[in-house]
């Protein structure tokens, strides 16, 4: 049976459609996502927390969803917004219908609703507030009080909230590894504490595949207890929410940029690199979400084609001078990476790991390892100095 259900929105507006998950109300931020594939990964990303994500493709659930292509533990956005549901899930990999995954979630879900028109909305408006509200007599004018009173993302700190709350190990790599490079063994892997602001297991695929072993640490761990785990390199994930409000994460960060441990921060993780060096951040009109999105390397000219997801941007004519910009969005000009002068710390705002692509940006994570390497490298030299000098003094 199908059940109904509304989408309404802050200013008034309602879709109506039938519900395609969990029965019951949801709020949150409604925003739109333009990628034509990944719904599982949208869905188990913590960074959509408290939003209501529209996926602009207008085809959803045609590969079902599987266990591997999770980049959490559970579904984070608050609600769903599709135009057609596939009638039936078709793919090997299958093992659950997309309802049958948002059922098992608890997310309100509806489909059969004009998503152009609701898209045209949130870009000429900017994100609104929405609830959506299933049943068979569902009250429209209390889903639009409802959409009212959600108080926006605006000064919400989000991260403490999706973060693991207890440290942990990762040491897999990708589900499909690159079968040209040849394995890294343990003893030579660098050791990097990530912090958990929201991060996704692809991320840490991917550091794996690089050489990496990962100790995950809550959002709130501080910078001393990081770096008492003797880090090679210090991983800011990306996040859900405000940037501001995490005080703790930018108070640490201030602390690791004192040090010669080189730091790389992705989306909320790049946010938090920018305001513990002094800029700014401003919430922007829509955000970016999907995975064509065009971005410039400022240095070579290049343009790369990305996945996004963030709903504020750090405010680039607020770096200071020892901090410039990397990368630059050829949508809106919004600063898309960072990086210090005299400092071994970079950010990007984009998601270079993006599962399931595109992959154009993944050489940061070869950056982020040289750079960690170097740092190896250096404290080798110092140690055969200091050795060569006490011989010396010894003779």
């Amino acid at each position: 049976m199908s059940v109904p259900a509304v989408l309404a929105l802050a200013d008034g507006t309602i879709f109506r459609g039938r519900s395609i998950g969990a029965k019951g109300n949801t709020t949150g931020e409604v925003v739109f996502n333009t990628a034509l594939t990944g719904y599982q990964e949208i869905l188990t990303d913590p960074s959509y927390a408290r939003q209501i994500v529209t996926l602009t493709c207008p085809h959803i659930g045609n590969t079902g969803t599987t266990p591997e292509d999770l980049e959490s533990s559970q579904v984070y956005p608050a609600g769903l917004v599709i135009r057609d549901l596939a009638l039936l899930p078709s793919s090997w990999r299958a093992n659950e219908s997309l309802p049958e995954f948002l059922e098992r979630g608890r997310v309100v879900a509806i489909a059969g609703l004009d998503t152009r028109r609701l898209t045209r909305i949130v870009r000429e408006k900017g994100a609104q507030a929405g609830c959506i509200m299933t049943g068979d007599q569902v009250d429209e004018s209390a889903a639009v009080k409802a959409a009212r009173k959600f108080p926006g993302l605006k000064g919400m700190d989000l991260a403490k909230v999706v973060s693991t709350k207890r440290t942990f190990q990762w040491n897999e790599g990708s589900v499909w590894p690159d079968a040209g490079r040849a394995p890294i063994r343990t003893n030579q892997r660098l050791h990097v504490v990530a912090y958990d602001f929201g991060i996704k297991r692809n991320i840490l695929r991917l550091l794996a595949d690089g050489g990496c072993r990962m100790t995950v640490v809550p959002a709130q761990t501080s910078a001393d207890e990081a770096l008492a785990l003797g880090p090679d390199g210090i991983f800011l994930s990306n996040g859900p929410g405000d940037p501001e409000p995490c005080d703790y994460a930018i108070r640490a960060t201030r602390q690791f940029l004192e040090t010669d441990v080189p730091v790389f921060g992705i989306c909320l993780g790049h946010q938090i690199l920018g305001l513990a060096a002094g800029a700014r951040t401003v919430k922007m009109k829509f955000g970016h979400h999907g995975a064509n999105h065009p971005v410039q390397d400022l240095e070579s000219g290049r343009v790369f084609i990305t996945s996004q997801n963030h709903g504020f941007a750090v405010d680039e004519a607020s770096l200071p001078a020892l901090v410039r910009a990397t990368h630059r969005s050829l949508f809106d000009g919004s600063l898309q990476g960072l990086a210090f002068a005299e400092r071994a710390a970079f950010g990007f705002q984009g998601h270079p790991e993006a599962s399931p692509g595109p992959h154009d940006l993944r050489p940061l994570f070869e950056r982020f390892n040289h750079l960690m390497l170097r740092r190896l490298q250096t404290q080798l030299r110092m140690a055969e100095e200091n050795l060569r000098r006490q011989q010396a003094t010894g003779r």
